[in-house]
């Protein structure tokens, strides 16, 4: 099984308990809004690979907009601003997003949009969040 520890908008803040969870973790993705550097030193520090999306208030332009990635056969999309469903490509079967600081799960013609919210300034009542994904290789035989 795969663990991934997916967090986003943490705006030059890294609260204790991320650098604690990510140790659980096989993978951190970062959705972007990191802001300052030594939040992503800080988080690859603690050893799982980190593969991040640059966020609208983001100054490094070496870092991508858009990731996608395949883990265990399925499709992820990592961006910062979600686009409107209408327009999300179907190529993926997961887009993770940040940038609203509200948790989301929501699946809008067969793509799961996941937003794992924010863990340093939620925002419209949403608690402090992360995302959490577990992943297992399906195997088929004949």
């Amino acid at each position: 099984m795969t663990k991934v520890l997916v967090i986003a908008d943490t705006h030059n803040k890294l609260p204790p308990i991320i650098c604690e969870l990510a140790r659980g973790a096989d993978e951190i993705w970062h959705l972007g809004d990191v802001c300052d550097e030594w939040v992503l030193d800080e988080l690859q520090f603690v050893g799982p690979s980190v593969t991040l999306v640059r966020g609208n208030c983001d100054d490094n332009y070496h870092w991508p907009l858009v990731c996608d990635l395949t883990r265990n056969g399925m499709r992820f999309r990592l961006e910062h601003i979600c686009p409107p469903p209408r327009r999300a490509p179907g190529d993926y079967d997961i887009l993770l997003h940040g940038h609203t600081h509200v948790p989301r799960d929501e699946t809008i013609g067969g793509v799961r949009f996941l937003n794992p919210g924010c863990v340093t300034r939620p925002n419209r009542g949403a608690p402090p969040s992360i995302a959490w994904l577990e992943m297992r290789l399906m195997k088929t035989g004949r």
